[in-house]
């Protein structure tokens, strides 16, 4: 590239981190919104959480629009391509956890003010706080292209796979123990799969950081626990 060039490029890059950035919060926002308006049965707060989804939406389309021009005018090559490549990954990822997001808040919308008990939500709100921390710490090493936060965040995503499964048992329990509960606990199990599916991304994100600086994919198996089967419970009889 000619020196001219070359800024110009830095420049579009720096817009695409920028906006990359501003995705990344706002869907952090929308997370935590989302889990706060579930715990306090908010719905006022829950109609915010589904309001902000169309934001981070629009801010996709925009990062996916600034991409393709840059890629047009700049033909940029090797580390320059990983680097726009890369942003489209990480927002389509971000849009994936928004859209979780305002599927915990239709949830809420759902419940028509059940909850039996404050005590069945700790797990989920546990849960939440450490995707959040992984999500935030992704952010961060695709902000400052560092290998070793995200290759950190990636290990982690077992962590939390094994506590969705504790989690299941403890709400498919509580159920059989209250069949009042029965409704509101198999809300909180798709919001508790939908947290997960968050780490998931998280990941995902995580991955990408390791192809922009690295050039080629992670070269080991993901940790990954599985949620889909469960040890049987025993019936209370």
């Amino acid at each position: 590239m000619s020196p001219h060039t070359a800024k110009a490029f830095d420049t579009d890059l720096q817009e695409l981190t920028r906006k990359v950035a501003e995705m990344g919060g706002l869907a952090e926002r929308e997370i935590a919104d989302a889990v706060q308006a579930l715990s306090r049965r908010d719905t006022e707060l829950a109609r915010k959480v589904i309001a902000t989804d169309a934001t981070i939406d629009a801010l996709q389309l925009e990062i996916e629009e600034k991409a393709i021009l840059t890629i047009a005018r700049r033909q940029p090559m090797a580390v320059d391509l990983r680097e726009i490549v890369g942003a489209l990954r990480v927002a389509n990822d971000l849009e994936r956890i928004g859209d979780l997001a305002k599927n915990i808040g239709k949830r809420v919308l759902a419940l028509n003010g059940e909850f039996p008990s404050q005590k069945v939500i700790r797990g989920v709100e546990h849960m939440t706080g450490l995707v959040l921390a992984q999500i935030k710490q992704v952010l961060d090493s695709y902000a400052a292209r560092d290998i070793s936060i995200a290759l950190a965040v990636w290990k982690g995503d077992e962590e939390i796979d094994a506590m969705c499964v504790s989690l299941f048992r403890e709400l498919l329990t509580y159920m059989m123990e209250d069949p009042r509960s029965i409704s509101f606990c198999i809300h909180l199990l798709f919001s508790a799969k939908n947290i997960e599916r968050m780490g998931d991304h998280a990941t995902n994100i995580a991955e990408t950081v390791h192809y922009m600086i690295k050039g080629v994919p992670l070269a080991l198996d993901r940790p990954k626990a599985d949620t889909t089967s469960f040890s049987p419970i025993p019936m209370q009889g």
